[in-house]
């Protein structure tokens, strides 16, 4: 049975316009810079050139979208019942406020290094060109390298490469033949351990390269015969299995310790892709005071084209104006509030990233003055939330994904935040500076007895920081820091 209700609801949506500012305040610079340019591309009436605009042209931005009409894309469009005339009559905006200047005349200009070469597969199928190999054997070949991932390893089975080449390349080849290859020519190649199948594997093809000598001999027993007790420091049980001193083991521990666990990471780095940081923001100090940057160097100036402005001044002046050319007018008028609205929308991304990074920098003032980060202060995202007036979900996007350039290195902004804990004298102090001083305590104990958790805990507690013992190996875990066992060495 049908019947018909009246419901009262309210609702909050975001206008078009804000969804687009809040994706811009998330992209990172490179990121920014690529999104302005697709604009570009895709809006006929977004210009990048510099020079000023001749004439005037006129709308006005803040009624634009606000009189009830929206002309989507599928939307079909009577143009019979617009009066063209009447929507362009309130058009009287000055040109200068139709373009965005993203640097000054006196910003610094950097050049971004780019790297040339060859990648780590064209540096290993140049290598094996000059085997002697068959043209299947070199298919093979060839097939394996593709499989191996940028640490020089093969995360694969064999038997899964076999399948492969059967059913992709049409090879059909046993596991032997797969197996020779790789040992007797991928394993053979340049850097020594690629083509490995696990760390083991990786660090015996290296001791195996090496001269001889009786601590290489008892590192390739270590790794081929007690892999796992060795992995695990059990040295003890070490000692006395293969009836050597603690200098022998020694020294063959630090023959182990000067392979590479990761052949491929050792390629040069001039022959691969170097990815480099560009910062969003930039820190100086002068004359003891924080100067603070915003990245928009390569950010092309912005403005509406001349082109489509004068199209509107050209259909005011007609006076038979056909279908067609209301149909056009309508099309204009789009694009044009498309670029008014991206170009406003750049112009707040610089005022909130600004707006919200110098609330960061004031708040971590000491910090950013003396580079000592137990002077970094706890700082959530409420805090610099209640200082602008923004929306926490706002600071986090320009925190979560931005670089800052400072005296003292870059990072990710969001690195700044950090929780707080209570010392014994009722002081708020960050949990970076916490983690800071763990840190330097393990690294000032006695390898032969690494401190354990509890140990540490004692520690931190005469030091005036009284925390938990799963808080103490909480924080070591996020500094990556092993347990003592793992710790431990001769």
């Amino acid at each position: 049975m049908l019947k018909q209700e009246l419901n009262l609801k309210l609702q909050q949506k975001l206008s078009p316009q804000q969804i687009q500012l809040m994706k811009l305040v998330q992209l990172p610079t490179v990121a920014f810079e690529q999104r302005v340019q697709e604009e570009l591309e895709e809006n006929p009436a977004l210009d990048d050139q510099s020079s000023e605009y001749d004439d005037e042209y006129s709308n006005d931005q803040d009624d634009w979208g606000n009189d009830g009409d929206d002309y989507g894309d599928d939307q079909v469009i009577d143009t019979s019942d617009i009066n063209i005339d009447e929507y362009l009559s309130d058009d009287d905006v000055p040109n200068y406020k139709t373009y965005t200047n993203n640097y000054s005349d006196d910003d610094e200009e950097k050049s971004v290094p780019y790297a040339q070469g060859v990648s780590f597969i064209e540096y290993l199928s140049s290598q094996v060109s000059t085997y002697r190999l068959t043209e299947q054997q070199f298919k093979i070949a060839e097939f394996i390298l593709g499989n191996i991932d940028d640490d020089g390893y093969i995360r694969r089975e064999l038997k899964s490469l076999v399948d492969d080449l059967a059913f992709t390349q049409n090879i059909f080849v046993s596991y032997e033949e797969v197996e020779n290859i790789l040992i007797n020519y991928i394993q053979k190649l340049d850097p020594v351990g690629v083509g490995a199948r696990n760390l083991q594997e990786c660090l015996l093809i290296q001791l195996e390269n090496k001269n001889q000598s009786p601590a290489i001999e008892l590192a390739e027993k270590l790794i081929f015969d007690s892999f796992d007790a060795f992995t695990k420091k059990h040295y003890s049980k070490l000692l006395a299995k293969y009836d050597v001193d603690e200098e022998e083991l020694r020294d063959a521990i630090t023959e182990i310790e000067r392979l590479n666990p990761k052949p491929g990471k050792s390629f040069s780095s001039s022959g691969r892709i170097v990815e480099q940081i560009t910062p969003d923001f930039t820190i100086n100090i002068n004359d003891g005071e924080l100067e603070l940057s915003l990245n928009g160097r390569n950010v092309p100036e912005l403005r509406v084209s001349n082109t489509f402005a004068e199209m509107l001044d050209t259909y005011k002046k007609t006076e038979h104006k056909s279908a067609q050319q209301k149909e056009a007018v309508i099309f204009v008028k789009q694009k044009l509030d498309s670029a008014k609205w991206f170009i406003d929308a750049v112009q707040q991304r610089r005022n909130t990233l600004m707006y919200t990074m110098e609330a960061i920098m004031k708040f971590q003032k000491e910090y950013f003055l003396t580079g000592d980060e137990t002077k970094i202060k706890p700082m959530i995202l409420k805090d610099i939330s209640d200082r602008i007036g923004m929306d926490i979900s706002t600071v986090s996007r320009v925190a979560n994904s931005k670089y800052i350039a400072t005296p003292y290195g870059t990072f990710l902004i969001k690195d700044l935040f950090s929780e707080s804990l209570t010392n014994e004298e009722g002081e708020e102090v960050s949990t970076r500076e916490i983690k800071r001083i763990l840190q330097d305590v393990i690294q000032d104990e006695d390898k032969r007895k690494p401190l354990t958790d509890e140990k540490l805990t004692e520690i931190l507690k005469e030091k005036g920081y009284p925390i938990a013992r799963r808080t103490i190996a909480k924080y070591r875990e996020q500094l990556s820091i092993p347990v003592a066992r793992l710790r431990k060495e001769i």
